[in-house]
């Protein structure tokens, strides 16, 4: 379980008076000065709402929530973890814990069945969900762009998507990018075989193609001496929004307060995370030991086009448009992905997105 920042707050208040002090030994009268204390005989202070001064509010007790992420603690995540760190969450009301992702966990359904309020996935998988009766709402994205992408050896000649025909692809089975790929550029001579994130077949075969994020894989790679080149899927028609966060209806509708501060606390970090992602690392790392300092040092790097550039440029982190997702539910929808096109109207909300 994650670290979670529970810092209480404890507020003190001494009500002072001035009081008309009495006549003593029946000489003239003197005026009383102020005490924080009043005297035996001063008159006690009048109670609130008969004249007296207000007690100072009692502060807001935090909401306690959870967010699941897509895997485990990484830079890609890093404005949510800068937000629990730099006590965003905190500021807008939230106990936050944030819940790692990872193989086998679907944080679809553990948002949809009330266990966390926010998961984090990409516009597809809300869609597909959606169908399979789970009504979780996008709320923001992170990534204008996904990372994910083909990585194949350089010097391949492999320049666009439609060049894998002919060669091994190490891919997922089933998975969106691809099965848009496979019919979008006629794939039907490349031989896919399962990704299982292990990259010994890759490397056995320079002129195999595997599955990967810009942010980790050709870095790594390149220390092993291996020379790479990227085709981002997004660049090539498949171009979901990623790392997205999400509720669900029920949530959105009776906690509209508590999405509206998570959003912008969540979008606060990551514009922090985005100068000061020297500072967020080592915090990372915490969570996650077996990142390699370097290369979550390439990938704070490498991804920042990826969640600032865009639309976001222009209209800030967390922008989404209805053109996308309509676009993306009629991918899903020829692909046979989608039995029928989803109300793209009830899969997202910008709402909770501050104006830039």
């Amino acid at each position: 379980m994650l670290n979670t920042f529970n810092l209480k707050k404890s507020v003190s208040f001494k009500t002072a008076s001035c009081v008309l002090a009495a006549v003593i030994a029946g000489a003239a009268l003197l005026s009383g000065c102020s005490s924080s204390t009043p005297s035996a005989s001063a008159p006690a202070p009048a109670p609130a709402g008969a004249g007296g001064a207000s007690p100072a509010p009692a502060e807001k007790p935090l909401v306690k929530v959870t967010q699941v992420t897509n895997w485990f603690a990484q830079p890609e995540h890093g404005g949510n973890y800068t937000a629990l760190a730099k006590g965003f969450y905190k500021e807008a009301g939230l106990d936050m814990t944030i819940q790692p992702g990872g193989p086998g966990v679907s944080a679809t359904q553990i948002v949809g069945s009330g266990k966390a309020q926010f998961g984090m996935g990409s516009s597809d998988e809300v869609l597909l969900a959606r169908e399979r009766g789970i009504p979780i709402v996008a709320v923001m994205t992170v990534f204008q762009k996904s990372p994910q992408a083909m990585l194949v050896h350089k010097g391949q000649n492999i320049k666009s998507i439609a060049d894998l025909n002919g060669h091994k692809v190490i891919v997922g089975s089933g998975v969106s990018f691809w099965e848009y790929f496979k019919k979008a550029y006629k794939l039907d001579k490349a031989t896919e075989l399962k990704y299982t994130g292990d990259l010994s077949m890759f490397l056995s075969d320079p002129a195999s193609a595997v599955q990967s994020y810009i942010t980790s894989e050709p870095y790594v790679l390149q220390k092993k001496g291996v020379e790479t080149e990227s085709l981002l899927n997004a660049d090539f028609g498949f171009a979901p929004y990623a790392n997205l966060m999400y509720t669900t209806e029920t949530f959105l509708k009776e906690h509209p307060d508590q999405v509206k501060a998570f959003v912008e606390a969540t979008i606060k970090g990551w514009n922090y995370y985005k100068d000061h992602w020297q500072e967020i690392n080592p915090i990372i790392k915490k969570e996650n030991p077996d990142n390699p300092e370097d290369v979550m040092e390439y990938s704070a790097k490498t991804l920042q086009p990826l969640v600032f550039g865009s639309d976001a440029e222009k209209n800030g982190v967390g922008y989404m448009t209805k053109e996308r997702w309509e676009e993306m539910n009629k991918q899903l929808v020829d692909l046979g992905l989608l039995k029928a096109p989803q109300d793209v109207s009830k899969a997202f909300t910008t709402e909770f997105i501050p104006k830039k």
